[in-house]
């Protein structure tokens, strides 16, 4: 068993670049990858796709999460979940802003996985 304080694992979290939000892989399996995210106020994560289902749960704070042409405002609690390939992205307003990222499978194994598939086929 494998038990992760969410909240300090964020606390802790690193910056690639002050601008960024802060970010923490906090467990990474090729069945799921989970990262938490810290965002301060005005900061976002850009909308993007990914093949692997994404789930996002806000920890505390409130924000935004931005699904296709649509933005949803979020606090601690909520979850929302995204197909693989659906556009998704997240921001902080006024508040710093947590969320855990849930990404199934982990996205190398979902290449992985689409390559093997495809070469079977051909």
């Amino acid at each position: 068993m494998k038990v992760v304080d969410v909240t300090r694992a964020a606390a802790e979290a690193v910056a690639a670049h002050a601008a960024r939000p802060a970010t923490a892989i906090i467990h990474d399996v090729p069945d799921a990858r989970l990262v938490v995210f810290r965002l301060a106020p005005g900061q976002a994560v850009a909308p993007h796709r990914s093949v692997s289902t994404v789930t996002l749960t806000v920890i505390s704070g409130q924000g935004f999460i931005l699904g296709g042409d649509e933005e949803q405002s979020v606090g601690a609690g909520h979850v929302a979940v995204f197909e693989p390939n659906e556009l998704h992205g997240m921001r902080a307003d006024i508040h710093p802003f947590v969320l855990l990222a849930t990404i199934t499978p982990r996205p190398g194994e979902r290449l992985a996985a689409v390559a093997s598939a495809a070469q079977r086929t051909e």
